[in-house]
């Protein structure tokens, strides 16, 4: 191909396809990513004489049809020798360290993700922060290994899809204890041009 052809800038992604996390007891991060996050295992990394593989498992959620897709996480158990070095700090969407800050997850609508709130209080788990975002609702809570995890539904995209970086911007802090932090308000403001009738109820 003559350099006359090649693109003069780069193809735009369709999203990020899935992520890794590095965990420290697979178990552990398993029994939290299926029984309270609510992915299914769709695979696992078997043995192969005479090659080292690492310790990994597969899961997966379920796409806008419903399906079981190929992997949308997977966790790698670290090595031994990896996991002297104490605890994670604590979770903080403004952290000291580099790394992952936090992994967001959509569940399909409104009513599913405050019924995933309700699941996660009754489970103990705690919520960092809540936030009413200008184009997401979400709550913010962490694994067992301190990889923050942003629990969210989607407002409809004729809500801030006129003003992205308006609706970034927006961040309403709510509770985040008791029956205060599950109660989720239907009308939400329109960034930029003026949706339609009901646009902004979600």
């Amino acid at each position: 191909m003559s350099k006359e052809n090649t693109e003069a800038q780069a193809q735009a992604p369709r999203g990020i396809n899935h992520l890794v996390l590095n965990v420290r007891n697979l178990e552990v991060s398993h029994r939290f990513w299926t029984e309270i996050i609510g992915f299914r295992c769709v695979a696992e990394l078997k043995p192969i004489p005479g090659r080292k593989r690492p310790k990994m498992r597969f899961y997966s959620g379920l796409d806008a049809e419903g399906h079981v897709t190929h992997h949308d996480l997977a966790l790698a158990e670290v090595q031994e020798a990896e996991t002297n070095g104490g605890d994670r700090e604590k979770w903080d969407l403004m952290p000291s360290r580099t790394g992952i800050n936090h992994v967001a997850i959509a569940w399909p609508d409104r009513e599913s993700w405050l019924k995933q709130l309700e699941f996660l209080q009754a489970k103990g788990v705690p919520f960092h922060r809540r936030t009413n975002h200008g184009m997401t609702h979400s709550v913010y809570i962490s694994d067992p290994d301190g990889h923050g995890i942003e629990v969210l539904y989607e407002l409809p995209r004729e809500v801030w899809e006129h003003d992205i970086d308006g609706a970034q911007n927006y961040s309403e802090q709510l509770p985040t204890e008791g029956e205060a932090s599950l109660v989720d308000r239907t009308v939400n403001p329109v960034f930029g041009e003026q949706a339609p009738s009901g646009a902004g109820r979600p």
